[in-house]
């Protein structure tokens, strides 16, 4: 049965790794895709990575960027995470996610993330500098994940992503899923490697109110006119990752990353990563993501590349290895002042 799943994990990896190869890279693609909120990463330890430990993610946090991950959580975790999202907008996100290991060696992981747009004027072609009030965009992603432990090198999982948002009277809803990959190996497993597919699923688009409005038919007559919303695919995209770990002396370890990404939509990316760990107490972050363009005048993103954050870890129970963690990150844009990410976890 091990075998089993491991196969299937595999061919859906290498299947969709092939159709998605077709269009990699694509950055003419990039307003063909909706449900970009799927790309946002709302974790303060993988964000301040650069998310570069796609072969390395532990715990709750590897819902978003490979759910194999969380395969290693030894018992309950818990975490929260908020973000002010490029300093400057008013754009906010909430995060919380919880795992439980269930039997010897599964996981069952569920992890919530609410971006909150805030408060937009309403303006119409009779009124284009408003005075009708204000509107409220809100998006919600929803993952349920589940991961195993196969071996002592491999490790496996699956998530399904509920998407929603939209405004009062327009909205949107759909189905996403990831599938990851983690394999350890080394004397002292110092050396991992990662792979997972991100962000498959059917169209979606939009439906409500929103779309209709009341007009002039070529009869004359007045009536409520609805218009169709045309579908949009989501974001798929591969990671390919692998990570080093040097055992510099008893209570220091440092952790080299790197990680390729093949977006479907937009361009291909390129991250590199550093974390040094200190007595397991402190850990000190940092990495780059480069995509084309990105060093000079074509750079189509706001982020700039760079990223750094720290953890502090205080231990609540040395027998049982429970502890509870303060994370940070820092990514660069331009324009705004960047993202700042604050989180706080528990593990038992």
């Amino acid at each position: 049965m091990k075998k089993r799943i491991i196969n299937i994990l595999c061919f859906l990896l290498v299947f969709n790794m092939h159709n998605i190869a077709l269009f990699a890279g694509n950055e003419q693609r990039a307003g063909q895709a909706g449900a970009s909120e799927l790309l946002i990463n709302p974790w303060a330890r993988t964000s301040g990575f650069g998310g570069a430990n796609v072969a390395s993610v532990r715990g709750l946090e590897a819902v978003y960027l490979n759910v194999a991950g969380t395969a290693f959580t030894r018992s309950t975790e818990l975490i929260f995470a908020r973000t002010n999202w490029f300093v400057g907008s008013d754009i906010h996100i909430n995060s919380f996610g919880l795992s439980q290991k269930v039997g010897e060696s599964g996981v069952l992981s569920l992890a919530i993330m609410s971006l909150d747009i805030g408060e937009i004027e309403i303006t119409t072609v009779e009124l284009p500098d408003g005075g009708l009030g204000t509107f409220h965009p809100q998006y919600t992603n929803i993952s349920i994940s589940f991961a195993k432990e196969f071996s002592n090198s491999i490790y496996g999982g699956l998530t399904m992503k509920i998407v929603s948002g939209g405004i009062a009277d327009l909205k949107t809803s759909g189905v996403a899923f990831d599938a990851g990959i983690q394999y350890v190996t080394g004397k002292a497993e110092q050396i991992k490697f990662g792979i997972t597919l991100k962000n498959v699923g059917p169209p979606m688009s939009y439906k409500g109110d929103g779309m209709s409005f009341r007009g002039t038919v070529p009869t004359g007559v007045i009536m409520t006119v609805e218009q169709r919303s045309a579908e949009f695919e989501l974001p798929s995209l591969i990671k390919i990752g692998a990570t080093y770990d040097f055992y510099l002396s008893e209570n220091l370890t440092l952790t080299t990353a790197a990680n390729f990404t093949s977006n479907s939509f937009t361009k291909d990316q390129y991250h590199l990563g550093m974390e040094l760990s200190i007595m397991k107490m402190l850990d000190l972050r940092g990495g780059f993501i480069y995509e084309k363009g990105i060093l000079d005048d074509s750079r189509q993103t706001a982020f700039t590349g760079p990223a750094f954050g720290a953890s502090v870890n205080i231990p609540l129970n040395k027998e049982k290895g429970s502890t509870f963690s303060v994370d940070y990150s820092y990514r660069f844009t331009d324009p705004f002042f960047g993202v700042h990410t604050i989180g706080a976890k528990v593990s038992l």
